[in-house]
């Protein structure tokens, strides 16, 4: 069989999967209330018996981490014991500030090296694996600080996110109908992408003339073109305005449509309580408490590494030393008489 009737991937992603002409109300704006209900109603069916502790098991996990540490100096910025994140749900990696929520994911995705550990995607080993080949084993990831290339155009830092073209080997380079068919084929899926992320009209313009926004769709869009499996985003509202936080939404719902797994970071408690399926605590490096978005609101774990395990006390200096002068004694009602 030759090259060209090779079956292609029709995994999450494939080109197919690919809406066509204008995008789904779901993928550009914010999904209908129902559609969240039924998908978050899934995935309770899923996950309904998972315990609601750190490092729990899940049904069918697409990554999994154990003993994963990371040292500076005399400091333990990561310090996971186990944990796994269940394939098809979107997954929030919540935590104070310091946490270590983004280093963890640089170093599931070897971005940063691991002082101890293993971890696997889809039952691969991934420890020592350069990132880029990470990648093209169908795990990529955003970052909090956008990294688009500013000189060239949104078409080209789109064409750049796909996979094994051909025209990227220097001998095949020289010879264009070896590879002129699937740059045309890269190109179509490409602007396909751009119309479902309202990109479109920038098609020719310099990457570094978006407005952070657009950066993080222009990102979340070139990510999509290596057809992930597993897609994570670092801080994906961060410096984005209101008008396109709802876009954003939908579009990270819709991943999870196509059958893809989503792993977030963030800050923003209302997206988190809003598309979350399941989220994961950490605090000072370590996992803290696992469950749902509701589980997790009332959470005292949770709680106390927000606002301090001392957040319910009068922390007056005076009353500390004294607590009795904390103290108020009730008055005497007015209506009644003491005893002479």
């Amino acid at each position: 069989m030759s090259a060209d009737d090779a079956p292609t991937y029709t995994g999450p992603g494939d080109a197919a999967t690919v809406p066509s002409g204008p995008p789904r109300p779901d993928a550009a704006t914010a999904p209908p209330a129902e559609l969240v209900a039924r998908d978050r109603a899934l995935e309770a069916k899923v996950l309904a018996d998972v315990p609601r502790e750190p490092g729990a098991p899940k049904p069918d996990p697409i990554l999994v981490a154990d003993g994963v540490t990371r040292r500076f100096g005399g400091v333990t910025a990561v310090n996971v014991d186990h944990v796994e994140f269940q394939r098809g749900a979107i997954s929030a990696l919540i935590g104070p500030n310091g946490a270590g929520k983004t280093t963890f994911f640089n170093l599931l995705t070897n971005f940063d090296k691991a002082t101890s550990g293993a971890w696997t995607f889809n039952g691969k080993k991934l420890a020592g694996v350069a990132p880029h080949k990470v990648a093209r084993l169908g795990m990529i990831r955003t970052f909090q600080l956008t990294k688009s290339l500013s000189k060239l155009s949104v078409i080209q830092n789109m064409m750049l996110g796909a996979t094994h073209q051909r025209g990227e080997s220097f001998l095949t380079a020289i010879v264009p109908p070896l590879w002129s068919a699937q740059e045309k084929e890269i190109t179509e899926r490409a602007d396909l992408l751009l119309e479902r992320f309202r990109l479109a009209h920038m098609r020719e313009e310099f990457a570094g003339s978006l407005s952070g926004g657009q950066r993080k769709l222009l990102e979340m869009a070139r990510a999509l073109m290596a057809e992930p499996e597993l897609i994570m985003l670092d801080e994906p509202m961060a410096g984005v305005n209101p008008a396109l936080k709802q876009s954003l939404l939908g579009h990270i719902l819709s991943l999870r449509d196509e059958g893809r797994t989503v792993i977030f970071v963030e800050h923003d408690m209302d997206m988190v309580q809003e598309i979350s399926d399941w989220v994961t605590v950490m605090a000072e490096g370590r996992l803290i408490a696992e469950g749902t978005p509701s589980d997790i609101s009332s959470n005292d774990a949770v709680i106390d590494a927000y606002l301090g395990s001392h957040h319910d006390l009068d922390l007056r200096p005076d009353i500390l030393t004294n607590p009795s002068e904390g103290s108020v004694e009730a008055e005497p009602d007015a209506g009644t008489l003491e005893a002479p």
